[in-house]
């Protein structure tokens, strides 16, 4: 697997890099959120709101749509699995950080290879935008010793409690919160959890490309 930065051509088919905005405020408040040894997730984050023109952005990345900023911080080298949302998802790190993606039309028949799946490598202060149609999921760090602290914003209450008992399509059973359709790994501690092995092929581990 190779490695490419966000500047290269392919990455237009999975996102886009976003510029115009004032992100050293948001960036500063993301230098105060935790730093654990593992992964952790935070949906929403009242420090991230407070920083300098926070709501002028999340307004202007959603078109005056009610948004969230949360965080995801940690120590990661592994997919584990993929996710997708019926909206973008932006991210800015206070680190560069590694994203593993891959479409959605590349599920064939409820299941993903990952040989499919492609990394890309995130400046740090670069805000980026993660297609609805890009599956995604917890960064990757490029320094151990530093970790990853980036913000992800997305519509409000994404990712927060919500799993129905059914579903009349095949995709409802992928559902694992609210507007978070998941994809896991049978190594995974998600799939130990009950969400639906659907990834086949290696857990990707880039911790030998660092």
């Amino acid at each position: 697997m190779n490695i490419l930065p966000v500047s290269d051509p392919s990455f237009a088919r999975y996102g886009r890099v976003v510029t115009g905005y004032p992100v050293e405020g948001l960036l500063k408040q993301l230098a105060k959120t935790p730093l654990p040894e593992g992964t952790a997730y935070v949906p929403d984050d009242p420090v991230l709101h407070e920083a300098a023109q926070a709501h002028e952005i999340g307004l202007g990345l959603y078109g005056g749509m009610p948004y969230q900023l949360g965080w995801c911080n940690g120590h990661n080298t592994r997919l584990n699995c993929l996710e997708f949302h019926r909206d973008s998802e932006f991210n800015l790190g206070t680190e560069d950080f590694i994203l593993l993606l891959a479409k959605q039309d590349e599920i064939v028949d409820g299941v993903l290879d990952t040989a499919k799946v492609v990394a890309f490598r995130v400046p740090a202060g670069v805000l980026v935008e993660v297609y609805a149609t890009t599956l995604h999921y917890a960064p990757c760090h490029t320094d151990p010793a530093k970790g990853f602290r980036v913000m992800v914003a997305l519509p409000e209450k994404t990712n927060t409690d919500y799993r129905p008992a059914g579903g009349a399509n095949a995709m409802d059973s992928m559902l694992w919160a609210r507007n978070k359709w998941l994809l896991a790994h049978a190594e995974s501690s998600e799939a130990a959890q009950g969400a639906v092995v659907a990834l086949t092929g290696e857990n990707i581990d880039i911790a030998g490309l660092l």
